[in-house]
């Protein structure tokens, strides 16, 4: 127990809650898009958010759900500022829609929470025919990320103030493939291994954020990009959720 309430050189250990860690911060004028935000670490993401004053986004592909999760934080919170918006990251024309939908309502965009995802699923394809682990957990999120990177270098140099982008990631991306991530062979059901594909799409996510930052500094842009294991928390990810 000592030493899972070890504070560190933050102040917080990982027993510490979002409440905690987001304790005297003011979200008033920022606007959030969290992907997977009708159950799990989304909703808990979303809700704190919200509490900070941050305008939420709740990119989510069951509506049903997402508005459930709304009405609950609301209630809770009256006054907060909570959309929903669809969004099926197995599918890359939804992912598109979602992008398309959110850069026309002219709003800024200053953190984009890539959580959303699935885990150890048995072997299946998405509706673009790429394994549904890879494709949720790291296409969706990539092209979304990029869909939306505009928007989140114009917020950032309009407002002055320092975009974010995080990729939920695991530490199961030690348990990927021996090779990593096997690109030349993402949909071979042969030797499929549901926590190996699992592995890869969250190193995936790493390096996604890797690359990102690097391309970020590079080009001075005032947005941090990083990836996280969110550590162990039990949630209902071994279904497609959003």
């Amino acid at each position: 127990m000592w030493l899972f309430s070890r504070k560190g050189s933050s102040g917080f250990s990982s027993s510490s809650t979002a409440e905690e860690v987001s304790h005297g911060i003011d979200g008033t004028g920022l606007t959030a898009v969290v992907t997977g935000a009708s159950s799990g670490i989304g909703t808990e993401t979303a809700r704190v958010l919200a509490l900070r004053g941050v305008h939420v986004i709740m990119a989510v592909r069951n509506m049903a759900a997402g508005r459930d999760i709304k009405d609950a934080i609301i209630k809770e919170i009256p006054g907060a500022k909570v959309d929903v918006m669809e969004l099926d990251l197995t599918s890359m024309a939804s992912v598109r829609q979602f992008a398309s939908d959110f850069n026309s309502q002219g709003l800024p965009l200053n953190l984009l929470i890539n959580n959303a995802g699935v885990m150890a699923t048995p072997f299946m394809l998405s509706k673009d025919n790429i394994e549904v682990q890879f494709a949720t957990n790291h296409i969706g999120h990539f092209l979304l990320t990029s869909l939306l990177l505009d928007t989140m270098k114009k917020t950032a140099r309009e407002c002055s103030r320092e975009g974010r982008i995080v990729n939920v990631s695991s530490e199961g991306h030690r348990f990927s493939y021996r090779e990593g991530i096997r690109f030349d062979k993402i949909n071979d059901q042969s030797g499929y291994s549901s926590f190996g594909a699992y592995g890869q799409s969250k190193l995936a996510n790493i390096l996604h954020a890797n690359e990102l930052a690097r391309q970020f500094k590079e080009a001075e842009v005032n947005i941090t990009a990083n990836s996280l294991h969110p550590g162990t928390i039990v949630t209902n990810l071994t279904v497609i959720i959003a």
